[in-house]
């Protein structure tokens, strides 16, 4: 009978560290996608500050500003997910990970 509950005990921790994978892995490709963005962003600002346009200059404004609240947002999720998978480890409940300030696909 002890071996029928430590088996039980032994597949839901199983079941909750597939969670927390999941979880985490859903967390990094939100991530990933920001920093692809990101990516992007500095490559067209890099363009127009070499090309000294002043419409481009302009535009490296508008640019400039969503880089930042991209950062801003990948530094959320970072923190989000540090301080959820400390608290999913003890308690066993990886589901909540990245899902703390509503980052669940923004864009």
């Amino acid at each position: 009978m002890e071996q029928e509950n430590n088996s039980g005990s032994l597949s839901a921790e199983v079941e909750t560290n597939k969670e927390v994978a999941q979880s985490l892995e859903k967390c990094f490709v939100q991530v990933q996608g920001i920093l692809d963005q990101n990516r992007l962003l500095i490559n067209e600002i890099d363009q127009n500050h070499r090309s000294q346009e002043p419409d481009n200059l302009t535009r490296n404004v508008v640019l400039i500003r969503e880089l930042n609240t991209n950062i801003s947002r990948v530094v959320d999720l970072y923190a989000d997910l540090s301080l959820n998978f400390t608290q999913s480890v003890p308690r066993s409940q990886g589901s909540k990970v990245c899902q703390k300030r509503g980052h669940d696909e923004e864009h």
